[in-house]
């Protein structure tokens, strides 16, 4: 219900005030005083929310499953270097479009190929990460492996950084503040169908993420496949980080924050219990973030990672200094 609340509440605040009256009506195909706030409400505002409920879901999931797998409470859903693959592909589409010019320059900047770059380079890391997952048997290994492709993504995007020009390199600053905004229906449909994999994947983990509380060796002896479990996580976390940094941009805080808030109000570590609960708090962490960075009644945005980290920071220091622990 709450979550539902802010869902209506972003999507009746911006830089144009809209009737509460006429965001039902423009909702469940009423009259409206003017059409311009249907076109608004369903166009604009309503996917917006719809992204922010997704991201902010997603991202939470993620970095719950990162944080058991690897029993770390500082894993994120990028922890993998899915984020940096996918910078990188953004960056070679956008400081590589300085190459050309024209018909082609036009081409490699539209809104689509930079989803498709940044879905490959995502897709390059993952594949690399899975191959390790599959080769190794210390788990701990491929959080380093993980920490050493976003290391290497990251140095190569900054070699490129240093020989690009000014309008480029701007674009692509840009593109690294993250948006919820920018997408279509068409968009939006493309990322619910990955995110509901996603979850669903997540889901059908839950029994094994509550045996990997209790060790990888007493696991094995309860007859769990490590191998399998840890690429079904990995799968999981990879086609919501990927998607959502594909869409939206790399959204940092969410990931690693969402799933301690949990902890601190609920102080379970029962999966079955944790993964709805933190599915609701990452998408309600995400619609206040969404609204505080739209600034209700004025004409610019600010952009939505730095709210993430403004917002959700301060509330999880509290909590940690209030609760005087740190559950895990």
């Amino acid at each position: 219900m709450g979550v539902l609340l802010l869902v209506l509440l972003n999507i009746g605040l911006g830089s144009v005030n809209i009737p509460l009256e006429d965001i039902f009506a423009a909702l469940f195909n009423g009259e409206v005083s003017r059409e311009t706030y249907r076109y608004i409400v369903l166009e604009y505002r309503l996917p917006k929310a719809i992204t922010a409920v997704i991201t902010g879901s997603g991202l939470a999931i993620s970095g719950l499953l990162m944080q058991t797998l690897f029993r770390n409470p500082l894993a994120g859903p990028y922890v993998l270097g899915l984020s940096s693959g996918a910078s990188l592909g953004v960056a070679v589409v956008i400081m590589g479009a300085s190459l050309f010019g024209g018909t082609f320059a036009a081409l490699f900047l539209s809104k689509w190929s930079l989803v498709i770059a940044s879905s490959l380079g995502s897709l390059l890391v993952l594949m690399a990460v899975m191959l390790a997952s599959i080769r190794l048997r210390d788990t701990m290994a491929i959080l380093i492996i993980g920490l050493m492709f976003a290391s290497l993504t990251a140095a190569v995007v900054s070699v490129l950084s240093y020989f690009t020009p000014a309008a480029q390199l701007q674009q692509y600053i840009f593109w690294s503040f993250g948006s919820l905004g920018n997408l279509s229906w068409d968009e939006v449909s493309i990322l619910a169908i990955f995110w509901l994999a996603g979850i669903l994947i997540a889901i059908s983990c839950i029994k094994n993420l509550n045996t990997l509380l209790l060790g990888e060796q007493y696991a094995r002896t309860l007859g769990m496949s490590i191998q399998k479990n840890r690429l079904k996580i990995i799968l999981a976390t990879s086609l919501l980080a990927g998607s959502i940094t594909a869409f939206a941009g790399p959204i940092a805080f969410v990931g690693l924050a969402v799933p301690h808030l949990i902890r601190q109000i609920m102080p379970i570590n029962n999966h079955n219990i944790l993964v709805p609960a933190v599915i609701l708090g990452g998408a309600a962490l995400m619609l206040i973030c969404d609204i505080a960075a739209q600034m209700p009644g004025n004409e610019f945005t600010l952009p939505i990672n730095a709210i993430t980290s403004l917002i959700g920071a301060p509330v999880v220091i509290w909590l940690l200094v209030r609760k005087r622990k740190f559950l895990f």
